[in-house]
């Protein structure tokens, strides 16, 4: 499968009578965008406002972050199962504005949504801070149910992330990325002299709005199960959830995926990459038994001699993670495992729920209880006294002159999983 990636480079965005693209600002029509979302009866009220970066504004509670993105060429739409057939994507053109960003922002539930800071210290730790953000604030109609809420605000944030991409087709791309997923046949007989790796990657699908859709099916439903990676770049792979916001997998993260990119370029350099395997994460011992023996049976089914796994999420997750890891390395099949740590304020406890001597290859993403402390915004885009009661808070998180002390859990994106983050590490 051959994908082409136009890319069209955004460097600011701005209200205008029309939506579209000229000289690397994206001009949105509030008006549009308003009746686009507002067509939903779950909605009973609707807000759009911009963040652009160095602004002194503050976004929260952050539920999704989406990246514009439509179909040029192909017969399926962006978002598959979601705002679009559920046919195969994953090949043709996609057209994709890269620097923008569409913000989604609810009291869905509150205590596991995140902030955005568009400048200060707080910019240093997420993406979200350097792109030119459409957030939309929705308020539901009264006694909606949560999951009913985030459904109807998931579905809103992919509709106007392709809306936008939409008002700048046929216009001239800045560069386009090309990939291409090859048949199995073919990809496992390329590059014999170089090792064989696949991606294992875990999607959070523990349910109660800790949930992933797959062409819009939960997660938590399916076993184990192969993917082309440029059917992730397309929109396949959709976040809904409701968890802890520092690792949390958005949408703009799937699209993005650092991994699958990174693995991609060293394929046929440094080893052959011969696919994806997407998982589950479970509540229970049997589930989590069922799903990993399914994945390692994948992995072992294309022959590989590397694994590389990526959890989403913390605690309970773990042991998913180290489950893997142990029946992968008892297979003969050698991991590496990307997390982050929730080793305490002070660095000293135990960084995982779980462990395993194989497991002894592992890439961090950070401490998320890390504490920081964020200053006063000018403006704040969304609900500021959640600042209080979003995970990485505490009773008096927000002060009294609009400072907020937190962990670092509590800003979108900051110990991201799949490695889109700004913090890093070296050995000396």
């Amino acid at each position: 499968m051959k994908l082409e990636l136009h890319k069209m480079q955004i460097k600011s965005m701005a209200w205008g009578a029309k939506t579209g693209v000229k000289d690397g600002v994206l001009s949105v029509c509030k008006e549009d965008v308003l009746s686009l979302v507002k067509t939903d009866p779950n909605f009973l009220k609707v807000e759009v406002d911009l963040a652009l970066p160095g602004d002194k504004t503050r976004i929260i509670p952050v539920k999704d972050v989406v990246e514009p993105r439509c179909k040029l060429e192909g017969k399926n739409g962006i978002f598959p199962g979601m705002i679009s057939d559920v046919e195969t994507v994953g090949y043709g053109k996609t057209l994709v504005l890269e620097g923008a960003a569409v913000v989604t922002c609810g009291k869905v539930v509150g205590f596991q949504e995140g902030i955005i800071d568009m400048s200060g210290p707080a910019a240093d730790y997420t993406p979200f801070a350097h792109t030119c953000n459409l957030v939309l604030v929705v308020d539901p109609v009264e006694g909606l149910e949560r999951h009913d809420y985030e459904a109807s605000l998931r579905i809103a944030g992919l509709k106007v992330a392709e809306f936008l991409a939409k008002s700048a087709a046929g216009m001239p791309a800045d560069s386009v990325e090309a990939y291409e997923a090859k048949p199995l046949k073919e990809a496992m007989t390329d590059y014999p002299g170089l090792p064989k790796v696949a991606y294992l990657y875990m999607l959070q699908s523990q349910g109660l709005l800790h949930d992933t859709y797959v062409y819009g099916v939960d997660a938590k439903k399916i076993l184990p199960t192969l993917i082309n990676f440029t059917e992730v770049f397309d929109g396949a792979i959709v976040s809904g959830n409701c968890v802890s916001a520092c690792d949390k997998n958005s949408t703009y993260y799937h699209l993005n995926n650092p991994i699958i990119k990174a693995m991609a370029a060293r394929h046929g350099k440094d080893y052959n990459f011969v696919g994806v395997i997407i998982t589950n994460e479970n509540v229970t011992l049997a589930d989590k038994k069922r799903s990993s023996s399914y994945a390692v049976k994948l992995a072992q089914t294309l022959g590989v001699d590397g694994l590389l796994i990526s959890e989403e999420g913390f605690g309970n997750p773990d042991a998913d993670l180290i489950m893997n890891c142990r029946k992968a390395e008892n297979a003969g099949i050698r991991t590496v495992l990307v997390t982050d740590e929730y080793a305490g304020r002070d660095g000293a406890s135990q960084s995982l729920a779980d462990a395993a001597k194989e497991a002894d290859a592992v890439v961090t993403a950070g401490n998320a209880n890390e504490i920081i402390i964020l200053p006063a915004m000018e403006k704040v885009i969304g609900y500021p006294t959640y600042a209080d009661v979003i995970a990485g808070g505490f009773q008096g998180s927000l002060r009294q002159d609009g400072s907020i002390e937190v962990e670092l859990q509590a800003i979108t994106g900051a110990t991201s999983e799949l490695g889109f983050t700004r913090i890093s590490a070296i050995t000396i």
